[in-house]
């Protein structure tokens, strides 16, 4: 069974069509992406499959219950880290985490937000008020505060704008291993190497419509093959930077 599924979705604000009949699904474990510029309806996307908004026509199933009748059971499944980090400056990282478990009334919030702490490459930095922290640390307590239950279902709109390439790198990490560990993640982005590099499927919408989707390899498909020419390769602008700061992209 599909862990997302969208079929005719539509969405109109008074005479903008936002949405015009989309339709697409999600793999359970998979990395799922979004692929748009900005206005091409991304977000709405995502805020009708999280019940933040209700769609004009069509039907959306996160883990198997309906987004429209059985808006409950779809938030315990899901949760939703948008463009800007939610996390509170004034607390530590290890405060947020510890906050956010006992707003869930999990047993023992402190063992949680530590073994988050660990899993996020965050325990030096548990102490510490969040307004110290680096924009990449931000978004990875922000991912970390948003697994907290365990949903099967994680949304992320837009995770790296903003960032540096080396906070975007340290944010692939992390939904890279998500995925792994079973969570489905949808993305959304803007960014062609993030899809590129990321993503299980690739689904490119363009105003309001999912023109092509597919695996990377699918969509390449979609192009005549390219003239054979032997040029000397040169490094891209990312890579001289990380080479600069010395990190080597893995």
């Amino acid at each position: 069974m599909a862990s997302i599924r969208v079929q005719g979705l539509e969405k109109s604000y008074k005479d903008l069509h936002v949405l015009r009949g989309v339709d697409f699904e999600a793999e359970p474990g998979s990395i799922f992406a979004l692929l748009g510029s900005n206005g091409a309806g991304k977000t709405t996307i995502v805020r009708i499959l999280s019940t933040l908004l209700r769609p004009d026509a069509g039907a959306a199933e996160v883990d198997g219950f309906d987004v429209t009748t059985d808006p409950v059971k779809v938030r315990e499944s899901i949760s939703l880290t948008g463009q800007f980090a939610a996390v509170d400056e004034i607390l530590s990282g290890r405060e947020n985490l510890v906050l956010v478990a006992r707003l869930r009334h999990l047993k023992d919030p402190g063992q949680v937000a530590d073994d988050l702490l660990a899993r996020f490459d965050l325990t030096e930095a548990a102490s510490r008020r969040v307004a110290t922290y680096s924009g990449g640390m931000r978004r990875r307590l922000d991912i970390a505060m948003s697994l907290i239950g365990r949903p099967k279902v994680i949304f992320l709109d837009e995770p790296t704008t903003g960032l540096d390439p080396e906070a975007r790198l340290e944010v692939w990490k992390v939904i890279k291993e998500l995925a792994t560990q079973g969570t489905t993640v949808l993305l959304t982005t803007q960014y062609l190497d993030e899809a590129e590099q990321l993503a299980d499927r690739i689904a490119v919408l363009h105003e309001g419509r999912i023109i092509a989707n597919g695996t990377l390899a699918e969509l390449k498909q979609l192009l005549p093959p390219a003239t054979i020419e032997y040029v000397e390769k040169q490094p891209t602008l990312e890579e001289v930077f990380l080479a600069l700061v010395g990190k080597v992209q893995s």
